[in-house]
Order: structure tokens, then sequence, then C-alpha cells
């Protein structure tokens, strides 16, 4: 991160208290890591100590802060681009990362991938955007564990969400009429070609390009977390610098 990419976020992130150690490098330590996947211990020592760097990490992770500024980056990149920055329309979609022997918890196997571990559940904007995220156990049905990302949405977004798009394993009633009811927001969802020929879904490949933006990141290529709470830290933290390489250096 450039200092230029660090005023876009700097007010949010320091107070201007005097400290041992600048908020800026801080800042670029934790980003180090979520894009290396290095050990916390493992950090090189042109950046604070790794204790020093881990608080803070723990500390912007309990307290929202991560969060705060993956929003606010969203709405500053909307409006840049032409957008409201209010958006009106979510896609949804869950990655089953598999699980390493670091994790502790919410661990379960999910029989459609084969995989032993945690789902990524995520809704973006049609700009592919982080809106909302929740991890969760993999054993957990995509129409089971989405209710909890909708509640985080609905937060953000009051008023703005309009509708949702999403996969085949979100179809039936009873969740479109839950979503109705609830949110006011209506349910469309897009179902993959039977034919042999690949055919790329409208506005639903957007959901899977967040995906494979977020894998680039080697902290998230497996899930190596011990709680789910760092599991979607890291989600925030490889969404806020893949969008602070969208400003100029």
């Amino acid at each position: 991160m450039t200092n230029s990419k660090w005023q876009v976020i700097k007010y949010l992130l320091d107070d201007g208290r005097k400290r041992k150690y600048s908020m800026f490098n801080v800042m670029n330590a934790i980003l180090y890591i979520t894009k290396s996947g290095c050990q916390w211990r493992m950090l090189p020592n042109d950046y604070p100590p790794w204790k020093s760097v881990y608080y803070y990490f723990h500390k912007w992770r309990n307290n929202g802060l991560l969060s705060k500024v993956n929003d606010y980056l969203v709405r500053d990149i909307r409006a840049k681009s032409g957008r409201n920055p209010e958006p009106s329309v979510g896609i949804v979609d869950s990655q089953t990362a598999k699980a390493s022997n670091m994790c502790q918890g919410d661990i379960g196997y999910d029989g459609g991938k084969k995989i032993k571990g945690r789902k990524r559940h995520i809704i973006v904007d049609t700009l592919g955007l982080l809106l909302s995220a929740v991890v969760h156990s993999a054993n957990i049905h995509d129409s089971q564990g989405v209710s909890d990302v909708f509640w985080r949405l609905k937060a953000k977004y009051f008023d703005s969400i309009k509708k949702i798009i999403a996969d085949g394993g979100y179809q039936g009633e009873p969740l479109a009429v839950w979503m109705k009811r609830v949110f006011n927001w209506t349910l469309e969802i897009m179902l993959r070609n039977e034919s042999s020929k690949f055919e790329v879904l409208p506005k639903r490949w957007i959901v899977e390009r967040t995906f494979s933006w977020i894998s680039f990141q080697r902290r998230m290529s497996k899930d190596y977390e011990r709680s789910t709470d760092s599991g979607l830290a890291f989600i925030h933290l490889s969404m806020i610098r893949i969008m602070l390489n969208r400003y100029k250096n």
C-alpha cells in the first residue's frame, strides 16, 4: 500500500495519537500477511513486531473496523464509477474452503463438494465488491446459512437493496417468500444450462469472479484461521487490498 492509497483510509484507522509504530506500517504488515499467507511470527523485520501487528488485527477484527473500511471503499468506488453509492442489487453465493489443522470449531463436511472445512458466504454488488459476508461450517446448506448474510446486508443497506440474484442452491418457494416478507427483497434464481456447452450466466459470474479475487490472496487459499471471526476478517482484508489497487499510486 503506497502513501497515497493510505490517505484514502487513514482517517478510519489513525486517530492521530502518538504511537511507537505508525498505523500505516501496521496496516501494510497486515496486508502483507493477507497476500503472502505467511505466519504471524514470520513477518519480515521491515514491519513492526508481529505481536504489535497481531494486536491491532485482533482489535480491528473485534470492533468491526475492517468491515467499516470495506464498506467505505465500496461506496467510494461505486460513486467514482458513476453508480449510486447504495446498491440496489446483490449477488449471493458460497465457497467451501478446506480447513487446515489450525481450525478449531465450526467445521463440517460439504457432501456436494466432498470437502471438510468451512463455507465463505458472500453477497456482492454488480461490480463484484463485497457487501456482506459470513463464515460458517461447511455442512450447513446454502439456503439455511444465507440468513445471517441477509441480516448483515440489511443492517448496512437498509432501504437500497431490492433484488438478490442466486443460483439453484437457493431455489425454493419458502426462501423467496421469507425474503419478501422479512426484507421486501425479490429473489431471482439463475440456473445453469443443462447442455454440455459452457455458458456464462448473466450477473452470476460476477460473484464467482470475486471468489477468484479473494483466492489470489494466499492466506485465503485454505482456511487457516482458528475462528470464523478471523476468517471473516481476512475476507474483508482481501477485498480492502483489492479495492485499494483501484486507486492511483
